[in-house]
């Protein structure tokens, strides 16, 4: 573990001047905006929001099990494109198309309607107060917790972005999963984040779904050969190739963890190391010598993916928040607020 991340990990523990005085040094470097967040934001001005948020969210997950990943993968989503912002939930208006239409995103993110339920409960007691942003964040958190997953210190204090990022934006800034390993981890350190953390935040696929488009380029016509992808185990391969059939329905979905598809566990690590990783990403990462060691060493000790994913959500949170008078706080998490 590097000398700098060591830092980050004390850092949740300690009085907010400390806090400051040692991210100081790292601020210059990196992308990271911490010292204006604080997991006591709301301690006066809202003091129940993260018990509000868990709620809500805990009743999404008991009707729809998937609703877990969907949150996480909003906040995933959001962070990537130029911060933590809440600017993946903003609708398109007449004049400006918004994120959620960039091919990464289109009929793949979900659970915008969980979001409103959080806000409008968010709202009720705490009145334009919690920015969109703040409760992605919280929401992953519950999400992640509820399914047999870590907790972590939830840093609050993001403001919300008043416009979106261009699709072109969109696309550059979000891991594509059939890209190759040097290409995923040029993304993460695009936005601050280090190759363990490219490591540890691909272990959120422990948990949710994901289409045949996706990776149905490995099941037939892997990188041109018109064969599939050699690496694949092959009865995994038979079974992928039913799900998804030549012509068949591109919007198919399969676990991404078939072992243990609801909770959050190692069951994703143990896949790949038997060949059964669904997306080339995920795949990809026992095979580059930077990645493979760690996700050997999760695939071994839940606890050790647990301290590693908590860390790099706190990390991932922390990609440039706008804060103090930057943005506002949206009363609608679709909309920006009216001038």
């Amino acid at each position: 573990m590097g000398f700098a991340r060591a830092f980050t990990i004390l850092y949740v523990h300690l009085p907010q001047l400390q806090l400051l005085l040692l991210l100081l040094p790292f601020s210059i470097n990196d992308m990271h905006v911490k010292a204006q967040l604080s997991p006591s934001f709301y301690e006066t001005s809202c003091p129940t929001v993260a018990t509000v948020v868990e709620g809500v969210v805990r009743q999404a997950i008991e009707a729809e099990a998937r609703m877990a990943a969907s949150l996480l993968r909003l906040h995933f989503h959001d962070c990537f494109v130029h911060g933590c912002d809440g600017s993946v939930l903003l609708d398109d208006t007449a004049t400006v198309i918004g994120e959620k239409a960039a091919p990464p995103n289109n009929n793949s993110i979900r659970g915008f309607e969980v979001v409103d339920e959080i806000k409008s409960a968010v709202e009720a007691v705490c009145n334009a107060t919690v920015s969109c942003a703040d409760i992605l964040a919280l929401a992953a958190n519950a999400s992640v917790t509820l399914v047999g997953g870590p907790s972590w210190t939830v840093l609050l204090g993001r403001r919300d972005a008043t416009s979106p990022a261009t699709i072109t934006q969109v696309t550059a800034a979000l891991p594509n999963p059939n890209s190759d390993m040097p290409t995923i981890i040029g993304r993460f350190a695009a936005v601050g984040l280090d190759v363990e953390d490219t490591v540890a935040l691909s272990g959120g696929h422990t948990i949710g779904l994901s289409r045949c488009v996706s990776f149905s380029t490995r099941l037939y016509n892997f990188s041109g050969t018109g064969a599939p992808d050699p690496t694949i185990d092959p009865n995994f391969l038979a079974s992928l190739q039913a799900t998804c059939p030549q012509g068949g329905d591109a919007n198919a979905l399969r676990p991404l963890d078939a072992t243990t598809t609801d909770t959050f566990d190692v069951g994703y690590y143990s896949n790949l190391k038997i060949n059964r990783g669904l997306l080339l990403s995920d795949q990809e990462l026992t095979s580059d010598g930077n990645t493979a060691p760690l996700a050997a060493a999760y695939a071994s000790s839940q606890s050790t993916f647990f301290t590693a994913f908590a860390q790099s959500m706190v990390n991932m949170g922390n990609i440039s928040p706008l804060t103090g008078s930057q943005g506002e706080i949206r009363l609608n998490c679709h909309v920006v607020n009216s001038a």
